[in-house]
């Protein structure tokens, strides 16, 4: 998985996002704030088809409204505005319309200046886009690949809102657990991924092991031309990725994997590779 998924591409000379504190919407009124904000608010460089094709097949989503725009457009958002949330599912339905047999997780987990009308206008983009590839809610242990290829369905939509309990393919966001580390330092980041794992329900849920840094607003300060990538990717994803070759999959074990710049490391490869894991556990038990 990719974190803040559609992050490639943020809109500086839009207006700050209703995600920023008041204080941060005052500053971002001068132009060079709104560069150094889009150094940190950016944490991927590959678009939805690119990462899909590098085998990204779970995105994190955090959508908005623009406050002030006529109509009720959905658009995705971290700290700046990015796409049209419609413009993103279209690209997705594209990949999954040439390769049937995939299967990708959207979990929409933040909703911003949104109102009960703005979701209903963006479930029906869902709906709309996905159509019948939609997978209704299910006990998790049934959804498996063979269910999905068998139903041609190939979507599960993940939604962090009361209002998905008024739509069967919409999934509850308590599914799609992702607890937070929120730290700068790497051995913090690592201890604490070990523990939500040992912690992780055993039946019923999905589990997301965020393998992300997070800047503090000091971080930023120190750092403010450098961004997010050159501060705290670049020098921690080969320590993070050591820690994700040494995983075991499974009931207990790793599920989904999010890190930022997913392009940087062999990420996706070294987290698809551990269900080789999987098949061995098959073989010598038959």
């Amino acid at each position: 998985g990719s974190h803040d998924s559609f992050s490639y591409w943020v809109d500086e000379k839009s207006p700050v996002g209703p995600d920023q504190a008041t204080a941060i919407k005052r500053l971002a009124r001068i132009s060079l704030v709104r560069k150094i904000m889009k150094k940190w608010s950016v944490t991927q460089n590959l678009t939805f088809k690119e990462q899909l094709e590098g085998g990204i097949r779970y995105f994190d989503l955090r959508v908005s409204s623009k406050p002030g725009e006529i109509g009720q457009e959905i658009y995705f958002i971290h700290g700046l505005f990015g796409i049209k949330v419609w413009d993103g599912l279209k690209e997705i339905n594209t990949f999954l319309e040439q390769h049937p047999k995939e299967v990708i997780f959207l979990d929409f987990n933040h909703f911003y200046a949104m109102d009960d009308s703005h979701h209903h206008f963006l479930i029906n983009r869902i709906r709309s886009a996905f159509e019948s590839k939609l997978c209704a809610v299910e006990c998790v242990e049934y959804v498996t690949l063979q269910y999905m290829w068998e139903k041609k369905q190939q979507v599960l939509i993940f939604y962090h809102h009361p209002l998905y309990q008024e739509y069967p393919f919409l999934w509850p966001g308590n599914k799609m657990p992702a607890p937070w580390a929120n730290t700068t330092n790497v051995h913090k980041l690592l201890q604490f991924l070990e523990t939500t794992l040992q912690e992780r329900s055993r039946y019923g849920t999905f589990h997301v092991s965020q393998a992300i840094l997070t800047p503090r607003v000091k971080t930023i300060a120190r750092h403010l031309i450098r961004g997010l990538k050159n501060t705290l990717v670049h020098r921690n994803l080969p320590m993070i990725l050591n820690w994700v070759k040494e995983q075991k999959p499974g009931v207990m074990g790793v599920n989904i994997i999010t890190s930022d710049f997913v392009e940087l490391v062999d990420f996706a490869a070294t987290v698809i590779a551990l269900n080789d894991l999987l098949l061995e556990e098959d073989e010598s038990t038959s």
